[in-house]
């Protein structure tokens, strides 16, 4: 094609989408108020779109949506509001299906819009511009309240918000971790209401399957429900039973969960030999080690691999300790543990993960912002709208140096990040 043609095609289909979704350009909006009056255009960086790297290319921004990524030389700037990358790279936003807290807050402890406001904006400083905020093991009424607070942020637009993620109560009480064993119980009716109930975004559920049945998984992932296996001292055979039943994930390799043996795989082997799953790791040096965690990431099949943090209140904060379930956790090290040891959550964010990912696995760069991005999308079905920076998907997008995250884009609102 040449190049005043093709130039001629991106005016018409761009001049097209803007006079669809707006009819003003604006510079900024509000949390909560739509940006279709916001006409941007992103030049003079490197793009890496999740699969390529991209020299002189610019992202054109229709609203909350990537418009176009077109060569720079191609395009017509004016009646745009340009942002100059500075030479600086420019990926897609990471997303963590796995935040218990940040900022000093913690989802159980008070699950409500203004919890998920403040866990959001602290993991946004980190890269990450979609999250599933996480419930661990508590009561239905709890549960309740959690998934009412993440419909109301999602109804205002709270940026990032992109479900929930329901960790317990249906795990083993063998495997628990760090979660109050006296709260854990079987997957009843009720129960099943409950998880089905979310009426916008995504649900996430890690559950035990020997604490359910592969009909009821089945029926969870016909509403919509992505189950996840975890916290389960599942046989082999019961982990790839839950897989055949409708399970797609596993929650926190290694941990929390029945361990690789010679003649008894456990959910360790299911997860690293199935090749239509995905798996969530914790790349923080502390729950896995550096050659458990390369051989994980070696061993599973393209795509199935997924960074999640864990994180806890202390994420984006200098605190050193934080409750839960009325237990006092310490930092230390880099380490969230109770005093006997026992490891609750993480201090961990998305940018730290990729760069472990990078220096404890040896994975590729390009393989670590994908395990934060595109794979992810993947895991939770959203691979056709996120994780991607292309024309028509979400513009959750995020601007890095060598020193880290510079700012972010999510749905299409500039964000200003770092000192």
């Amino acid at each position: 094609m040449s190049g005043p043609v093709r130039f001629a095609r991106l005016n018409q289909s761009v001049s097209a989408l803007s006079y669809r979704l707006f009819e003003r350009i604006g510079t900024s909006c509000s949390e909560g108020t739509t940006i279709t009056d916001m006409r941007q255009a992103l030049i003079n960086g490197t793009i890496f779109d999740g699969d390529n790297w991209l020299h002189d290319h610019c992202v054109l921004l229709a609203g909350g949506d990537v418009a176009a990524v077109e060569q720079t030389a191609v395009v017509d700037l004016s009646g745009w509001v340009v942002h100059d990358l500075a030479g600086q790279q420019l990926v897609p936003g990471f997303i963590d299906l796995q935040v218990n807290g940040g900022g000093g807050a913690l989802f159980n402890a008070d699950p409500s819009i203004e919890t998920l406001r403040v866990i959001s904006a602290a993991h946004r400083q980190f890269g990450t511009t979609g999250l599933l905020p996480t419930l661990v093991t508590d009561s239905y009424d709890t549960m309740r309240k959690a998934i009412v607070a993440v419909e109301e942020a999602i109804d205002k637009a709270v940026p990032g918000i992109l479900g929930i993620h329901l960790e317990g109560p249906f795990l083993n009480p063998a495997r628990r971790g760090i979660h109050d064993a006296s709260g854990m119980q079987e997957l009843d009716e009720e129960g099943f209401e409950i998880l089905t109930s979310l009426t916008a975004g995504t649900t996430l559920v890690t559950l035990a399957p020997e604490c359910t049945t592969a009909d009821t998984i089945r029926r969870l992932r016909e509403a919509g429900v992505i189950v996840s296996i975890g916290h389960s001292d599942a046989t082999y055979q019961q982990a790839c039973a839950a897989l055949e039943a409708g399970a797609t994930g596993f929650t926190h390799l290694f941990n929390a969960m029945s361990q690789m043996q010679n003649r008894e795989p456990g959910v360790v082997g299911a997860a690293i030999v199935d090749r239509h799953s995905w798996f969530g790791i914790i790349a923080d040096g502390h729950h896995v080690h550096p050659a458990m965690l390369q051989l994980a990431l070696q061993s599973k099949c393209a795509g199935g691999a997924v960074l999640v943090t864990d994180a806890m209140p202390c994420v984006g904060t200098d605190n050193n300790s934080f409750e839960l379930y009325g237990e006092a956790i310490t930092v230390e090290g880099g380490r969230c543990a109770t005093a006997d040891g026992t490891l609750a959550g993480s201090n961990l964010d998305m940018w730290s993960a990729i760069n472990n990912a990078v220096k404890l696995a040896g994975v590729s760069r390009e393989q670590a912002l994908c395990m934060a991005s595109c794979y992810p999308a993947a895991a939770i079905k959203l691979a056709a709208t996120h994780g991607y920076i292309r024309a028509g998907y979400q513009a959750d997008l995020l601007l890095v140096s060598d020193a880290g995250p510079q700012a972010c884009w999510i749905a299409g609102e500039h964000f200003k990040l770092g000192k």
